[in-house]
């Protein structure tokens, strides 16, 4: 049978977790952090309501 290609960063990111295996629970604790978090509806609603409108392109003075 033929060997499956695996590319060099495949290659980088097998090994890098055998030699560190906390870093499968590091990466789930980051992301707790930044992206698993429930969302208050009430307070979502009132930032889209308090958002101000923005001209189309920003970068050019009056």
């Amino acid at each position: 049978m033929a060997k499956l290609y695996e590319s060099d960063h495949t290659k980088f990111m097998r090994e890098l977790f055998e030699q560190n295996p906390q870093l499968a629970e590091d990466q789930k604790e980051a992301r707790a952090i930044w992206w698993d978090k429930n969302l208050d509806r009430d307070e979502r609603k009132r930032f889209k309501e308090s958002a101000v409108p923005q001209k189309a392109y920003v970068y050019f003075g009056k």
